[in-house]
C-alpha cells in the first residue's frame, strides 16, 4: 500500500525521490503537519568547500525551510577532531583547530546561498558540535553514555563490518565516532528541541545510534530519515567527474566549470536530476527528462542553469551558458577550435584520453600526453584532468567534449 503524506515535506520527499528510509513515516508526517518541526544534518569540516556530493542532503534543508520547519547546520567542528570511519578504507587525517575553523567558515558560504539563517520561527542555525563535545568529562561521559551503548551491536554495522571483514585496523580512535554522532542527537534534542536527523543511507545505523540513546536518556521520541546514496546512471559516484570532486565554493570550481558539469549530465540521468537538485514542477521535470534527440540538449541546458543559479546566481549562470556557447557553438572566442570527428567503430568499447589527446593534435606522443595531465596542464570541459587512465565511450562523447593543453590550446571532439 502506498503511503499518502499529510504534510508538503514528505510529500515533496517522496514525488521528488529524497527519500530512502524513514523510522515511523506516519509519526513523522503528523509532527510536520502539526507545527515547526526542527531537523538537522551534520557536515564534518574536512575541507574547505561542500561539494555536489552533498547537494542532495542541502536539497532536503532547503526545502524543510521552505515548507515552515527549521533547518540545523551542525558543523563537525568537535567529530573532525575524531574522523568518520563509515566505510572508509583507511584513517582519515587529523586536522587542527585552525585548519578546521577556516573549513567551517569556507563551508557556511554555501549554505548561505541555500537556506536563510535569521531569527525567525524556522530560521536555519548553524551550529558547532564543539560547543558540547570539546568540554566533555570523559569519565562522566563513559558512565552516561558510554553504558547504553553495546559493543556488539557496533561491531554489527555495516561500516564497522567492511573494514573488519577486510582486516584493516579500526582504532579506537574512530570506534568512538559513532557514539559522539549520537550524542549530538541528543544534545541537539535537549537544547534546540530537535526531533530529526538527515543524512544519506550510509548513515542509518548512526542516526538509530542517536534515537535509541535520547530516548533511554531523555524518554524523548525523535525521528531519522535518509536519502538515497545518489550515483549517475553510468555507475560513477555522484560529485565526481573526470577532474576530481565538483565543489560548490567559487574560488575552488568556478561557476563555468560547475555549469559545464550538469551540462554534461548523461541522457538518463536529466529527469532525475531536475526533480533532485532544481525547484521545478515535478511534471516539467518529468516532461523534459522524457525529450530525446537534440532537444535532451536543451533539457541538459535548462538543469545546467537552473543548479548554477541557486549555486553561485542567476547571472553566474548566464554568463556560463553564453561561455559555453562561444565555445562549442561558435568554435571558441576569435578562432575557430580544431575538431577531431570519430566514428562509432573508432570509439568501440572506448578510447583513452591519451589517445584523444595526440589524436587531436594537442600533444606528439602518448609519454607526452600523459606529462601533461601529470603536470595538471590538461583539461577536460575545462576541468582539470588528472587521470591518465581515463576511458571514455560512445556515451561521454554523446555532446562534444573540449580539450584543453594548457591555456591558450583547445580541441573539440565529437562522434562524427
Amino acid at each position: 500500500m502506498t503511503y499518502h503524506p499529510k504534510s508538503d515535506f514528505m510529500a515533496i520527499m517522496m514525488e521528488r525521490g529524497y527519500l530512502a528510509d524513514c523510522t515511523n513515516m506516519q509519526e513523522l508526517d503528523e509532527a510536520l503537519s502539526n507545527g515547526v518541526v526542527t531537523a538537522y544534518i551534520g557536515y564534518d569540516a574536512t575541507a574547505k568547500s561542500l561539494h555536489v556530493g552533498h547537494l542532495l542532503n542541502i536539497m532536503m534543508l532547503r526545502w524543510l525551510q521552505k515548507t515552515g520547519h527549521r533547518p540545523i547546520t551542525l558543523m563537525g567542528g568537535g567529530t573532525t577532531k575524531v574522523g568518520d570511519p563509515s566505510f572508509r578504507s583507511d584513517e582519515r587525517p587529523l586536522l587542527g583547530p585552525e585548519q578546521i575553523d577556516a573549513n567551517i567558515a569556507g563551508m557556511k558560504q554555501v549554505f548561505s546561498k541555500y537556506l536563510s539563517y535569521d531569527d525567525s520561527p524556522n530560521g536555519a542555525l548553524m551550529l558547532n558540535n564543539a560547543e558540547w563535545l570539546d568540554g566533555l568529562n570523559y569519565l562522566e561521559f563513559l558512565r552516561d553514555i558510554g553504558r547504553h551503548f553495546s559493543v556488539n551491536r557496533m561491531l554489527s554495522f555495516e561500516s564497522v563490518k567492511s573494514r573488519l571483514d577486510r582486516e584493516q585496523s579500526l582504532s579506537f580512535l574512530e570506534f568512538n565516532y559513532m557514539i559522539l554522532q549520537a550524542y549530538d542527537f541528543l544534545e541537539l534534542n535537549r537544547r534546540y528541541g530537535c526531533t530529526l536527523q538527515m543524512g544519506g543511507s550510509d548513515q542509518w545505523g548512526n542516526i538509530i545510534n542517536g534515537i535509541d540513546l535520547t530516548r533511554r536518556v531523555l524518554d524523548n521520541e525523535i525521528h531519522g530519515l535518509t536519502s538515497p546514496l545518489l550515483t549517475t546512471s553510468d555507475g560513477r559516484k555522484m560529485g565526481k567527474s573526470q577532474g576530481g570532486a565538483m565543489w560548490l565554493n567559487a574560488e575552488m570550481l568556478s561557476p563555468y566549470e560547475f555549469w559545464q558539469f550538469w551540462r554534461n549530465s548523461t541522457d538518463a540521468d536529466v529527469g532525475r536530476f531536475l526533480k533532485l537538485y532544481t525547484e521545478m514542477p515535478v511534471e516539467e521535470c518529468d516532461r523534459l527528462g522524457a525529450l530525446a534527440g537534440s532537444e535532451i540538449n536543451d533539457a541538459k541546458i535548462i538543469l545546467a542553469n537552473a543548479v548554477t543559479t541557486l549555486c553561485h546566481g542567476a547571472d553566474a549562470a548566464a554568463a556560463a551558458e553564453q561561455t559555453a556557447r562561444e565555445v562549442f557553438e561558435k568554435g571558441g572566442v576569435g578562432d575557430d577550435l580544431p575538431t577531431l570527428e570519430l566514428s562509432a567503430g573508432e570509439i568501440g568499447d572506448g578510447i583513452s584520453i591519451v589517445q584523444l589527446i595526440v589524436r587531436s593534435g594537442l600533444a606528439k606522443s602518448g609519454k607526452e600526453a600523459k606529462r601533461l595531465i601529470a603536470e595538471n596542464g590538461a583539461k577536460l570541459d575545462d576541468a582539470p584532468l588528472t587521470e591518465a587512465g581515463l576511458v571514455l565511450d560512445a556515451q561521454a562523447l554523446a555532446s562534444p567534449i573540449k580539450l584543453s593543453a594548457g591555456k591558450k590550446r583547445h580541441a573539440l571532439v565529437k562522434l562524427g
